[in-house]
């Protein structure tokens, strides 16, 4: 089958490099998402080894059913601070939405690149809502939902500002910024944006941080919900702002 140019990820990892034969880390891998397009990118004769904090999450992801002709993917437990050096090397280290939470994310991408191949490549989608929410019409729903995400984000000391830090990150840790691109995700009537299953996801977060209730934010009904705005309204809604870099080891 063959994949999805449309999807930001996908072309980024692609525009990067990432291909058949490579050993490729990905880190913060959660339930795997990344990790299995990354199975399908390297093929058969590549390797793929996924790392998280998340005993849940990993759990979730060993359960994903392998596809053949791609990649074994491997999944450890790890802090990416803390990465075994039995892990090997690699030719390839990738990261979505992982560095905005790094209290020091030139320190982060300095231990990373250590167990990168020479000539290897880093490669880092991070989102950045600090453009956005934009919409001619108000889509009150879809902004509500945007800016518990938002919140969340900050109470968690996250870098909100991360696509505009992601040159200067990489520089200063030593690497060789060859690319540097953002994108607008647009929402329209007939495309949604997965943005229910991302709050689902962070729902627990949320309410941690009592940023609101389950009753407020309706979860089973949300994407109906979102859907029902985007139709009535007929408009388009800009909610994030992804950005995707990548660099070579020196």
């Amino acid at each position: 089958m063959a994949l999805s140019t449309t999807d930001f990820t996908t072309r980024l990892l692609i525009d990067a490099g990432v291909g058949p034969g490579m050993r490729v880390l990905d880190v913060g891998c959660g339930t795997g998402d990344v990790s299995v397009l990354l199975a399908e990118l390297v093929g058969r004769d590549g390797a793929v080894v996924g790392v998280d904090q998340s005993f849940a999450a990993l759990e979730l992801a060993r359960q994903r059913s392998p596809v053949s002709g791609h990649a074994p993917v491997e999944f450890v437990a790890c802090d990416l601070h803390r990465l075994p050096e039995a892990l090997g090397l690699f030719d390839a280290i990738v990261g979505r939405r992982v560095l905005m939470y790094q209290p020091d994310a030139v320190l982060a991408v300095r231990r990373l690149s250590r167990l990168l191949l020479p000539g290897g490549v880093l490669v880092f989608q991070e989102h950045d809502s600090t453009l956005t929410p934009a919409s001619l019409a108000p889509f009150p729903l879809h902004r509500r939902a945007q800016q518990w995400l938002q919140r969340m984000l900050a109470h968690e000391g996250a870098d909100l500002h991360i696509g505009f830090n992601l040159h200067r990150i990489l520089t200063e840790a030593g690497l060789q910024v060859q690319s540097l691109r953002a994108e607008c995700l647009l929402q329209t009537p007939d495309s949604p944006y997965g943005l229910a299953a991302i709050i689902r996801a962070c729902l627990p977060r949320i309410l941690e941080h009592g940023i609101a209730t389950a009753r407020q934010v309706g979860i089973e009904t949300l994407q109906a919900r979102l859907d029902a705005e985007r139709m009535q309204s007929q408009g388009i809604y800009i909610g994030d702002m992804a950005f995707g870099v990548w660099a070579n080891k020196r």
